[in-house]
Protein backbone atom coordinates (compact mmCIF):
# COMPACT_ATOMS: atom_id res chain seq x y z
CA UNK A 1 0.00 0.00 0.00
CA UNK A 2 1.01 3.64 -0.50
CA UNK A 3 1.69 6.20 2.28
CA UNK A 4 -0.34 8.35 0.32
CA UNK A 5 -3.45 9.33 2.56
CA UNK A 6 -5.38 9.48 -0.77
CA UNK A 7 -4.89 5.94 -1.05
CA UNK A 8 -5.02 4.62 2.72
CA UNK A 9 -8.10 2.85 3.69
CA UNK A 10 -10.66 5.58 5.60
CA UNK A 11 -11.61 4.89 9.00
CA UNK A 12 -14.10 6.29 11.15
CA UNK A 13 -14.11 5.11 14.95
CA UNK A 14 -17.48 5.16 16.91
CA UNK A 15 -17.50 4.58 20.66
CA UNK A 16 -19.02 6.26 23.38
CA UNK A 17 -15.52 5.73 25.08
CA UNK A 18 -12.91 8.10 24.11
CA UNK A 19 -10.33 5.90 25.37
CA UNK A 20 -11.63 2.73 23.21
CA UNK A 21 -11.40 5.15 19.86
CA UNK A 22 -7.93 6.91 21.12
CA UNK A 23 -6.32 2.97 21.50
CA UNK A 24 -8.03 1.91 18.22
CA UNK A 25 -6.56 5.15 16.57
CA UNK A 26 -2.79 4.15 18.35
CA UNK A 27 -3.12 1.04 15.99
CA UNK A 28 -4.27 2.13 13.00
CA UNK A 29 -1.62 5.31 13.13
CA UNK A 30 1.23 2.04 12.95
CA UNK A 31 0.06 1.18 9.54
CA UNK A 32 1.01 2.70 6.07
CA UNK A 33 -2.27 1.60 4.46
CA UNK A 34 -5.50 2.83 7.21
CA UNK A 35 -6.21 6.36 8.25
CA UNK A 36 -8.34 7.42 10.74
CA UNK A 37 -10.40 10.49 9.15
CA UNK A 38 -13.44 11.05 11.85
CA UNK A 39 -14.31 9.62 15.20
CA UNK A 40 -17.51 9.78 17.23
CA UNK A 41 -18.85 9.11 20.23
CA UNK A 42 -22.51 8.81 19.33
CA UNK A 43 -25.16 6.98 16.99
CA UNK A 44 -26.32 10.36 15.88
CA UNK A 45 -23.22 11.52 15.40
CA UNK A 46 -21.50 8.87 13.82
CA UNK A 47 -24.19 9.07 10.65
CA UNK A 48 -23.29 13.11 10.30
CA UNK A 49 -19.43 12.41 10.21
CA UNK A 50 -19.88 9.34 7.86
CA UNK A 51 -21.85 11.56 5.95
CA UNK A 52 -19.36 14.02 5.68
CA UNK A 53 -16.14 12.51 4.96
CA UNK A 54 -17.46 9.34 3.20
CA UNK A 55 -15.14 6.80 4.82
CA UNK A 56 -14.39 3.08 3.16
CA UNK A 57 -15.08 1.30 6.89
CA UNK A 58 -17.11 2.27 9.98
CA UNK A 59 -15.87 0.86 13.30
CA UNK A 60 -19.10 0.91 14.96
CA UNK A 61 -19.27 0.12 18.75
CA UNK A 62 -22.45 -1.73 18.97
CA UNK A 63 -24.26 -0.46 22.49
CA UNK A 64 -24.09 3.11 23.14
CA UNK A 65 -26.63 5.20 24.61
CA UNK A 66 -29.33 7.24 22.58
CA UNK A 67 -28.74 5.45 18.89
CA UNK A 68 -27.58 2.46 19.43
CA UNK A 69 -24.87 0.49 16.65
CA UNK A 70 -27.64 -0.59 15.19
CA UNK A 71 -29.57 1.94 13.95
CA UNK A 72 -26.82 3.72 13.13
CA UNK A 73 -26.02 0.83 11.15
CA UNK A 74 -28.77 0.59 9.30
CA UNK A 75 -28.55 4.87 8.50
CA UNK A 76 -25.18 4.71 7.52
CA UNK A 77 -25.55 2.07 5.35
CA UNK A 78 -28.98 3.82 3.74
CA UNK A 79 -26.85 7.44 3.39
CA UNK A 80 -27.34 8.69 -0.28
CA UNK A 81 -24.11 7.79 -2.15
CA UNK A 82 -22.41 6.42 0.71
CA UNK A 83 -20.78 3.03 0.14
CA UNK A 84 -18.72 2.83 3.78
CA UNK A 85 -18.54 -0.67 5.18
CA UNK A 86 -19.53 -1.05 9.29
CA UNK A 87 -17.65 -3.22 11.11
CA UNK A 88 -19.06 -3.67 14.30
CA UNK A 89 -17.42 -4.00 18.04
CA UNK A 90 -18.92 -5.76 20.46
CA UNK A 91 -18.04 -6.95 24.21
CA UNK A 92 -20.03 -10.21 23.76
CA UNK A 93 -19.91 -13.13 21.20
CA UNK A 94 -22.72 -13.32 18.76
CA UNK A 95 -25.38 -11.82 21.11
CA UNK A 96 -29.28 -10.58 19.38
CA UNK A 97 -27.39 -6.99 18.99
CA UNK A 98 -24.84 -9.00 16.40
CA UNK A 99 -27.23 -10.76 15.18
CA UNK A 100 -29.57 -7.43 14.56
CA UNK A 101 -26.82 -5.51 12.84
CA UNK A 102 -25.62 -7.89 10.12
CA UNK A 103 -29.59 -7.35 9.28
CA UNK A 104 -29.24 -3.72 9.37
CA UNK A 105 -26.14 -4.17 7.01
CA UNK A 106 -23.26 -4.53 8.90
CA UNK A 107 -20.13 -6.51 6.92
CA UNK A 108 -18.84 -8.07 10.02
CA UNK A 109 -18.17 -7.59 13.36
CA UNK A 110 -15.21 -8.08 16.05
CA UNK A 111 -15.01 -8.31 19.56
CA UNK A 112 -13.48 -5.78 21.79
CA UNK A 113 -10.68 -7.60 22.83
CA UNK A 114 -9.55 -9.16 19.74
CA UNK A 115 -5.52 -9.11 18.74
CA UNK A 116 -4.69 -5.87 17.00
CA UNK A 117 -3.20 -8.12 13.83
CA UNK A 118 -6.98 -9.33 13.84
CA UNK A 119 -8.38 -6.04 14.04
CA UNK A 120 -6.75 -4.80 11.02
CA UNK A 121 -7.23 -8.13 9.17
CA UNK A 122 -10.24 -7.50 9.59
CA UNK A 123 -10.64 -4.03 8.53
CA UNK A 124 -8.75 -4.17 5.31
CA UNK A 125 -11.00 -7.32 4.78
CA UNK A 126 -14.60 -5.60 5.09
CA UNK A 127 -12.61 -2.56 2.88
CA UNK A 128 -11.51 -5.06 0.15
CA UNK A 129 -15.93 -5.81 -0.23
CA UNK A 130 -15.66 -9.35 2.08
CA UNK A 131 -17.72 -10.02 5.38
CA UNK A 132 -15.93 -10.84 8.67
CA UNK A 133 -17.23 -14.30 9.26
CA UNK A 134 -15.71 -17.14 8.49
CA UNK A 135 -17.76 -20.38 8.35
CA UNK A 136 -17.52 -21.79 11.48
CA UNK A 137 -18.68 -18.38 12.98
CA UNK A 138 -21.13 -18.65 10.31
CA UNK A 139 -22.45 -21.49 11.63
CA UNK A 140 -22.85 -20.65 15.46
CA UNK A 141 -24.80 -17.35 13.76
CA UNK A 142 -27.20 -19.77 12.83
CA UNK A 143 -27.16 -22.29 15.69
CA UNK A 144 -28.01 -19.22 18.18
CA UNK A 145 -30.02 -17.04 15.69
CA UNK A 146 -31.46 -17.79 12.22
CA UNK A 147 -32.26 -21.08 12.55
CA UNK A 148 -34.89 -20.61 15.64
CA UNK A 149 -36.17 -17.57 13.31
CA UNK A 150 -39.99 -17.33 11.56
CA UNK A 151 -39.57 -17.58 7.84
CA UNK A 152 -40.27 -14.06 6.93
CA UNK A 153 -39.98 -13.91 2.89
CA UNK A 154 -41.85 -15.94 0.11
CA UNK A 155 -39.13 -17.99 -1.46
CA UNK A 156 -40.55 -17.80 -5.17
CA UNK A 157 -40.50 -13.68 -4.98
CA UNK A 158 -36.84 -13.96 -4.48
CA UNK A 159 -35.47 -17.52 -5.30
CA UNK A 160 -37.04 -17.75 -8.94
CA UNK A 161 -34.39 -16.10 -10.28
CA UNK A 162 -31.71 -19.06 -9.28
CA UNK A 163 -30.93 -21.83 -11.49
CA UNK A 164 -30.94 -25.01 -10.22
CA UNK A 165 -27.28 -25.01 -9.85
CA UNK A 166 -27.47 -21.26 -7.79
CA UNK A 167 -29.86 -22.76 -5.37
CA UNK A 168 -27.64 -25.53 -4.75
CA UNK A 169 -24.81 -23.14 -4.02
CA UNK A 170 -26.59 -21.21 -1.89
CA UNK A 171 -28.35 -23.89 -0.02
CA UNK A 172 -24.55 -24.95 0.96
CA UNK A 173 -23.50 -21.67 1.70
CA UNK A 174 -26.37 -21.14 4.39
CA UNK A 175 -25.30 -24.38 5.64
CA UNK A 176 -21.73 -22.81 6.73
CA UNK A 177 -19.39 -24.51 4.52
CA UNK A 178 -16.58 -22.80 3.23
CA UNK A 179 -15.56 -22.70 -0.72
CA UNK A 180 -13.32 -25.73 -0.55
CA UNK A 181 -16.01 -27.42 0.94
CA UNK A 182 -18.75 -26.64 -1.86
CA UNK A 183 -16.25 -26.61 -4.67
CA UNK A 184 -15.80 -30.90 -3.50
CA UNK A 185 -19.18 -31.07 -2.75
CA UNK A 186 -19.91 -30.16 -6.00
CA UNK A 187 -17.67 -31.21 -7.96
CA UNK A 188 -17.00 -27.72 -9.61
CA UNK A 189 -13.52 -25.56 -10.05
CA UNK A 190 -13.01 -23.01 -7.59
CA UNK A 191 -13.66 -20.09 -10.69
CA UNK A 192 -16.58 -21.77 -11.51
CA UNK A 193 -18.33 -21.28 -7.81
CA UNK A 194 -17.17 -18.22 -7.55
CA UNK A 195 -19.01 -17.42 -10.57
CA UNK A 196 -21.93 -19.18 -9.05
CA UNK A 197 -21.47 -16.94 -5.91
CA UNK A 198 -21.49 -13.89 -7.61
CA UNK A 199 -24.26 -14.69 -9.93
CA UNK A 200 -26.72 -15.46 -6.63
CA UNK A 201 -25.28 -11.95 -5.02
CA UNK A 202 -26.34 -9.99 -8.21
CA UNK A 203 -29.23 -11.78 -8.55
CA UNK A 204 -30.62 -10.86 -5.25
CA UNK A 205 -29.05 -7.97 -4.41
CA UNK A 206 -27.09 -9.64 -1.62
CA UNK A 207 -23.49 -8.03 -0.47
CA UNK A 208 -21.87 -10.66 0.87
CA UNK A 209 -22.49 -14.08 2.92
CA UNK A 210 -23.91 -13.16 5.76
CA UNK A 211 -26.54 -11.38 3.78
CA UNK A 212 -27.16 -14.75 1.54
CA UNK A 213 -27.11 -17.00 4.91
CA UNK A 214 -30.10 -14.82 6.12
CA UNK A 215 -31.90 -14.64 3.54
CA UNK A 216 -31.75 -18.27 2.66
CA UNK A 217 -33.22 -18.71 6.39
CA UNK A 218 -35.81 -16.43 6.19
CA UNK A 219 -37.02 -17.45 3.05
CA UNK A 220 -36.97 -21.27 4.80
CA UNK A 221 -34.39 -22.80 1.49
CA UNK A 222 -32.66 -24.53 4.63
CA UNK A 223 -33.77 -25.05 8.27
CA UNK A 224 -31.89 -25.01 11.25
CA UNK A 225 -32.69 -28.96 12.03
CA UNK A 226 -31.15 -29.88 8.14
CA UNK A 227 -28.44 -31.95 8.05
Amino acid sequence: MSDDPARRIRVVLVDDQTLMRTAFRVIFDETDDIAVVGEAGTGEAAVRVVDSVRPDVVLMDIRMPGMDGVEATRRVRALPGADARVLILTTFDLDEYVYAALRAGASGFLLKDALAEDLLAAVRTVASGESVTAPSVTRRLIDHYVGSAPSRVDPSDRLAVLTARELEVLTLIARGRSNPEITHDLLLAPGTLRTHIGRIFAKLGLRDRVQAVILAYECGLVRHDDR
